[in-house]
């Protein structure tokens, strides 16, 4: 116990709170059950550390404890819970609980059993809150946290202090945001580096490994998660790689589900699954017609692979500057946005707003007959009427 109290201090003295992304101020943590749900990389272990270092203090009162930890071979979270509050201890951060056997009955039961605690949990995107034992849906608060956004990226890098926006705002507003950003910084001068390497927030502790970094999580993904969240046989890991590879090479991939599962030489029905664990692992982001009526079986019109620097590791040889633009853009609006596929254009948002998506020179002719149309342009620091930088979408979060 002694050893997960002296880890605790050392983690919490060692964070770094240069920067706080701004989701730190969206979360109610007055709540007393919390939970922060985002594939790795992503930065929710930074994101408890910071919490407690910068606005609670490293006191007796708080404990920060990675489930992952060996301790919990031969000790169980409830006794880890009792000691702890006995002690006096009030604020509890437990990191990585899908790694914890039959976690969400044991959360449960702490909630039940000690009401003067708080506890805040983070777990893979794979996370699943509501299950037929221990519904923590009814008793906790659960966010979901994404890669950096370009505002975040240029807020580090180039110490600025960019407010996010919302996307209303951009549609009507568009040359004044511009106005107030441009004297401070170019973002176009920035903008490959964060397609390349700024979506997770590691980039920072050097770019040279970064690539092998981000290898590393995502087979962490396929092999550990995958087979620990969703029951996959390790036998067929190597089938959903191989399935991500395709996808990679291809992207923006519009699936052929009969081609491609005999080209992988699995069922279709398993291939569609596949699919759905990519996209639920934020590897992929798929496009549907209609969002409200979509289904895990239900085949996408369109892949992307979920951000740019997952496009610059898995495939740098399909980073054409079209693919990189729309998997931007759909990465940027599809953390708190609706985003469809529209039947011309390239994307349809809210069920309201077409956009396409193209360079400077793009023109309005695919959609001048749709209504809240507009022209999403690269290489530009300034809009006029419905055509909008691309880069500025990366200021919504």
């Amino acid at each position: 116990m002694d050893t997960l109290i002296e880890k605790s201090y050392q983690k919490v003295r060692d964070a770094d709170t240069r920067f706080i992304r701004s989701i730190m101020d969206k979360i109610d943590w007055n709540d007393r059950l919390i939970g922060i749900r985002g594939a790795r990389g992503v930065g929710k272990t930074t994101l408890l550390l910071q919490r407690i270092k910068k606005f609670l203090g490293n006191t007796s009162e708080i404990l920060y404890v990675s489930l992952d930890n060996l301790w919990f071979a031969e000790h169980s979270l409830l006794q880890l819970v009792d000691f702890f509050v006995k002690r006096g201890g009030k604020f509890l951060f437990l990191d990585e609980v899908h790694k914890y056997p039959k976690w969400s009955q044991a959360i449960k039961n702490i909630y039940d059993d000690f009401p003067t605690l708080k506890v805040v949990f983070t777990g893979s995107s794979l996370l699943e809150i509501l299950n037929a034992r221990a519904d923590l849906s009814r008793r906790s608060i659960v966010y979901d946290i994404q890669g950096l956004s370009y505002r975040e990226f240029l807020n580090i890098t180039q110490k600025t202090d960019f407010q996010s926006v919302s996307l209303s705002d951009i549609l009507k507003n568009h040359k004044d945001i511009s106005d107030e950003i441009l004297p401070k910084v170019k973002p176009l001068q920035f903008f490959n580096d964060y397609l390349r390497h700024g979506y997770y927030p590691f980039f920072t502790e050097g770019i040279a490994r970064f690539s092998y970094r981000l290898e590393e999580i995502v087979n962490l993904i396929l092999e550990v998660e995958l087979p620990l969240l969703r029951n996959v046989e390790p036998a067929y890991v190597p089938k959903i790689k191989q399935l991500l590879q395709i996808v990679s090479e291809a992207v923006p991939f519009i699936p052929n589900i009969d081609n491609l599962s005999k080209r992988i030489v699995i069922h279709r029905n398993t291939l569609i699954a596949y699919l759905y664990y990519l996209q639920e692992t934020r590897l992929t982001n798929h496009l549907h017609k209609d969002v409200s009526g979509i289904n895990s079986m239900q085949k996408p019109e369109k892949i992307f692979l979920e951000n740019t620097n997952l496009a610059y590791t898995l495939a740098e040889n399909n980073t054409d500057t079209g693919n990189m633009r729309e998997t931007f853009f759909l990465n940027q609006l599809s953390y708190n946005h609706t985003v469809e596929y529209p039947n011309t254009g390239d994307f349809w948002v809210e069920k309201k707003f077409l956009f396409e998506i193209g360079g400077k020179s793009k023109t309005g002719k695919q959609i001048k007959d749709a209504s809240n149309a507009f022209i999403v342009a690269d290489n530009i620091e300034y809009g006029f009427g419905n055509k909008i930088p691309l880069w500025l979408f990366g200021m919504l979060y």
